[in-house]
């Protein structure tokens, strides 16, 4: 969508529509005319007398030459080719010069810009930033509210060509949001009119990310209009989800409550076994650190996974970066293999290296840096599965169970000390402020570069700044809440991934039907790597690469964020 400037006219047949619509517009436009009307009078009387004074002083001059006149002295130009020689003349060079100042210098702007420039400038913002949809505007989805979530969302839905419009109810901010490159409608987004206007009973999904007594309002006026469109809210407190539900919600995401799972799942012995994160008919995806195993320091082939589990990696995520891997590729200790099989297949696999995991935190505890919302979860992760942990907060008044805290700052040597950081085997760093992870994670790493860290990005910039400081996993808030909405949005059972990587399935495009996946190069066009492939109702796992790609055949494919954006960009271009 391109940006428009405020300063710039942009002849448009809606913004015609939109400036002519009111009758405030049409009243200035009858004020200028008035005025316009009045000034043609005035230089036609003015060039008129030019006639009878130079008659009076003896000379004769065209009608043309009296209004060029007129107009040249009214608009100050100045004179020198046809100037009066009595004082008469003169005096009214004078009258008409000053009339000129006042009407043309000083009146004229200031009526075009308050009758005609400023509404028109105003129509044209209005246009930008309008309070209505089309009639035609269906399968969209609305969006209620502006942050890092909702963020992180439309740009899914940007890549994916899903049609959406955030809602904002301050004017000033929407213009804003609007140069910014989103899609904005106007509108108190707790009137049943603005849903009217933006065709909410037609929309595919409402996202609802505000506080939870606004969620809840939000989701009683849009059940005024519809019983049937989907709604997703946010819920800060578990306490709201019953709520919610009540109001009309079809799914309540409590996101910082799926956040501490997630980084409790990551923690070394967090599951234990492989972790799932997407499921497709029989085929299941998984991802499994490597880290305390006997995988640690061999390489793929010498693994023999395939040859003893049936199971297949596809795809090493290290520290923020994904790679597909070959038969030489190293596993190290900082390496999430990526798994494909079926059911059994992990199963097997899970019987032999989950216990490596059991076995590193039999005895050693886990550090929880900030007991707030996501600390507190994963410490009740951690208790459900007997695993040993210590919560570091620096607030007395969230002590919860003193025999799990250490009260004090986790940048300060004594409170890392007390809280047994030399025996501790993972320390998650959960504070809601990103310098502070940040800062934490470079020193704890420099304390411990053995220990496995992980970290919370409440935004996904400092995703990779977290990674290059030293942390082996980073979760973002905001791109756990957009892969939860969106996956909802498109009826996936995708779970908790690492930051960055995706799964996604799609239709094979028209210019692959008929090509091997050898031959399709979409390995190296756009680094994500072909799964499994589904072809009359047959789901192949690690399909042979000399198999030809079928019409309606569907991928499934593994990669980072990027790697499906050069995916959907490459199908759309072709």
């Amino acid at each position: 969508m391109s940006k428009i400037r405020e300063s710039t006219l942009k002849l448009s047949p809606a913004v015609f529509t939109t400036y002519f619509q009111g009758e405030s517009a049409k009243s200035n436009i009858r004020l200028l005319i008035r005025f316009i009307f009045f000034l043609a009078i005035m230089i036609t009387f003015f060039s008129v007398a030019f006639h009878f004074l130079m008659a009076y002083e003896g000379r004769e001059h065209s009608w043309i030459t009296g209004f060029y006149w007129t107009l040249t002295v009214m608009t100050t130009l100045g004179f020198g080719d046809i100037t009066f020689s009595s004082d008469l003349g003169r005096a009214f060079s004078i009258l008409v010069l000053m009339s000129g100042v006042f009407l043309i210098l000083t009146l004229l702007p200031f009526t075009f810009i308050k009758f005609f420039y400023a509404p028109w400038i105003e129509a044209e913002a209005r246009n930008r930033a309008p309070s209505e949809l089309p009639r035609e505007t269906k399968d969209h989805v609305i969006i209620t509210h502006h942050d890092p979530v909702t963020v992180a969302l439309i740009e899914k839905l940007k890549d994916h060509r899903q049609d959406y419009v955030l809602l904002e109810e301050d004017f000033q901010r929407a213009l804003q949001l609007y140069d910014a490159g989103f899609r904005v409608a106007v509108g108190n987004i707790d009137d049943p009119e603005t849903y009217r206007k933006v065709w909410a009973d037609q929309a595919a999904l409402i996202v609802a990310t505000n506080r939870d007594e606004i969620n809840t309002n939000i989701a009683f006026t849009v059940r005024e209009l519809s019983e049937t469109v989907p709604i997703v809210t946010t819920a800060d407190s578990p306490y709201s989800e019953d709520i919610l539900q009540m109001a009309g919600s079809s799914k309540v995401l409590q996101l910082y409550d799926m956040l501490g799972r997630s980084l409790a799942t990551w923690t070394i012995g967090g599951e234990c076994r492989a972790n799932i994160i997407s499921r497709f008919d029989e085929l299941i995806i998984a991802e499994f650190p490597a880290l305390g195993t006997p995988l640690v320091g061999k390489t793929l082939a010498e693994s023999a996974l395939r040859e003893k589990f049936g199971v297949t990696v596809v795809g090493i995520w290290e520290r923020g970066k994904f790679d597909i891997p070959h038969a030489g590729s190293l596993i190290s200790r900082n390496s999430v293999l990526v798994l494909a099989g079926s059911e059994e297949n992990l199963a097997a696999y899970d019987e032999i290296y989950a216990f490596y995991h059991i076995c590193q935190l039999s005895t050693n505890p886990v550090l929880i840096v900030g007991g707030g919302r996501v600390g507190c979860t994963i410490a009740e992760q951690f208790k459900e599965r007997d695993m040993p942990y210590l919560i570091i907060e620096k607030n007395p008044r969230r002590l919860q169970e003193e025999m799990n805290y250490v009260v004090g700052d986790a940048a300060d040597i004594r409170t890392l000390q007390n809280a047994w950081i030399e025996e501790a085997s993972a320390a998650v760093i959960t504070t809601h402020d990103d310098a502070t992870n940040i800062y934490l994670t470079k020193y704890m790493r420099s304390l411990r570069p053995d220990m496995q860290l992980l970290s919370r990005a409440n935004l996904d910039r400092n995703v990779s700044t977290l990674h290059r400081a030293g942390a082996d996993f980073v979760m973002s808030y905001s791109s756990l809440g957009a892969n939860a909405i969106f996956n909802f949005l498109k009826n996936e059972e995708t779970l908790m991934l690492a930051e960055g990587l995706n799964i996604f399935r799609i239709k094979a495009p028209e210019t692959l039907v008929g090509k091997s996946l050898a031959q399709s190069g979409i390995r190296e066009r756009t680094a994500c790597s072909v799964v499994a492939m589904k072809m009359e109702g047959v789901m192949m796992i690690n399909p042979d690469p000399k198999m030809p790609i079928r019409r309606n055949a569907e991928l499934i494919l593994i990669g980072d964020y990027e790697g499906e954006r050069k995916f959907l960009q490459w199908d759309e271009n072709e």
